[in-house]
């Protein structure tokens, strides 16, 4: 199948490489001529910009746009869009927010482009295991675009899964869950840590995922980084977030659903980005004046 793809990040660079494996017929624009460069040695073939990028495409085109959310995602969608027409297909795999996302697919519409939101999920190592892929938009669009969805995911990796922004929907709440899962882990090798026990934790995380109710993808991961720094030494505890996880939470909020333990691993992500709390030092100051107990001073 032949198809246009714009934004050769980390995923975007090993999903063209996917594609080009599974002989589709990609042609390529990244801001970056250097990445460009590189991915053109899969097959995939190189153009200067967006719209030479759609010229070179046939009816009914179709152009995957894998940038970040937020404003990049709405300039480049606009770009791209005004070398379609009619008929013509816009996938966004990035993490959008669905509300954005159904807003961008009623003005398409309006021009007769068809949207389709992929949440893509499987980073850095989805060239090697395939990408799950949670599609939403028209069916009639995603048949038509089946055949890319087949070669990036692994068996029974896609789905579509509803209506424009039903995609980024259950990719925002799959990410939610995922900050869930990682807090309970991160919690749970903080106490094993903290052990009177000399417990080596990377043969702990590998023991675990030999049959244990607790085995997961994440967990062969943490025994990775374990294995690579046993103590993660070489690590800050900042924790960033890129915004489903927000999103999940506020979407909690506004079903009424009591989402406590993904809400709680969002607050903490939180407070790993504060050196020094002002909350803790009001905590420290309340125990002070009403018990005299201690207090560290600077």
């Amino acid at each position: 199948m032949k198809l246009g793809f714009v934004g050769l990040g980390k995923m975007g660079f090993n999903m063209v490489t996917r594609l080009r494996r599974g002989e589709h017929d990609v042609t390529v624009f990244d801001n970056n001529p250097a990445v460009v460069n590189e991915i053109e040695k899969t097959g995939a073939v190189g153009a200067p910009s967006i719209q030479a990028m759609t010229e070179q495409l046939t009816a009914p085109r179709i152009v995957w746009v894998m940038v970040p959310s937020g404003e990049i995602t709405d300039s480049v969608i606009t770009e791209v869009a005004s070398g379609l027409g009619s008929g013509d297909i816009i996938i966004d795999g990035g993490n959008s927010n669905y509300h954005d996302t159904v807003a961008r697919g009623v003005q398409l519409d309006k021009r007769g482009i068809i949207l389709l939101d992929a949440g893509t999920s499987g980073g850095l190592w989805g060239l090697a295991n395939g990408y799950c892929l949670m599609i939403g938009g028209e069916k009639t669009a995603f048949t038509t675009a089946e055949m890319i969805f087949k070669t990036l995911a692994p068996p029974d990796g896609y789905l579509h899964v509803g209506a424009s922004g039903a995609g980024h929907y259950v990719k925002m709440i799959h990410n939610g869950i995922e900050y869930g899962m990682m807090q309970a882990y991160a919690e749970g090798f903080e106490i094993l840590n903290a052990s009177k026990y000399p417990l080596d934790i990377s043969k702990i995380s590998h023991l675990w995922n030999q049959g244990s109710v607790v085995r997961s993808w994440l967990l062969e991961l943490a025994e990775r980084a374990f294995s690579e720094d046993p103590k993660l030494e070489k690590l800050t505890g900042y924790v960033g977030d890129s915004g489903e996880g927000r999103w999940t939470v506020q979407e909690a909020i506004d079903r009424d659903v009591p989402a406590v333990s993904l809400t709680y691993a969002l607050m903490t992500r939180f407070r790993s980005r504060q050196e020094d709390s002002f909350s803790a030092k009001v905590l420290a100051a309340l125990r002070n004046q009403f018990g005299g107990h201690a207090v560290k001073g600077k």
